[in-house]
């Protein structure tokens, strides 16, 4: 076996993201919310609160089709930046990336829209319950695609793997909104 440098061990120990790590890349602009990530508290509710505002501002302007453009586009590029973002802290799923809470949070607006205040802080919830508890399918789609590793190992699968799971929390929000709405 071959030792480990000092060198080569602190190359590979987790990073810190800061605001000037934040515009060092746009791939980290993107992944960590414009800022947002950058919270001390609770990153992924302020990104999802970023969401939130921003959906309102854009969907001002935004219809349907292009609704579904961007995000599909916000998928691609979040891929992208989030697998970047990811190698560069040297952490599989660092706290600071809310990219994936903008993009399912703004997916699930997208389909529970037009709705009044008290709806979207009643999706707000949700999508917060089960991005942060992951009960059931989300911890599985959690466990799916991210090995729990540090380093330069971090591939596609963990950059698809941080986004996927909050993914599956926008679907089990919208599914417990569509069940209230039929029961109701």
């Amino acid at each position: 076996m071959s030792a480990v440098l000092p060198e080569e061990a602190s190359a590979m120990a987790p990073r810190r993201a800061s605001a000037g790590f934040l515009w060092a890349h746009p791939a980290h602009a993107i992944a960590l919310g414009f800022g947002a990530g950058l919270s001390p508290v609770a990153p992924g509710t302020v990104g999802t609160l970023w969401a939130w505002v921003s959906f309102l501002v854009l969907d001002r302007w935004l219809d349907a089709g292009q609704w579904a453009l961007l995000l599909l586009a916000g998928a691609a590029v979040g891929w992208w930046a989030c697998t970047v973002t990811a190698r560069h802290l040297h952490v599989a799923d660092p706290g600071a990336i809310v990219w994936d809470e903008v993009l399912a949070f703004w997916a699930v607006l997208w389909l529970v829209m037009p709705a009044g205040l008290l709806g979207q802080l009643v999706a707000f919830g949700l999508f917060r319950f089960f991005d942060a508890a992951k009960p059931g399918p989300v911890a599985w789609a959690d466990a799916r695609f991210k090995r729990r590793r540090s380093g330069t190992g971090i591939g596609w699968a963990q950059g698809f793997g941080i986004l996927f799971d909050d993914g599956v929390a926008a679907l089990c929000t919208l599914l417990v909104i569509a069940l209230w709405r039929f029961v109701v």
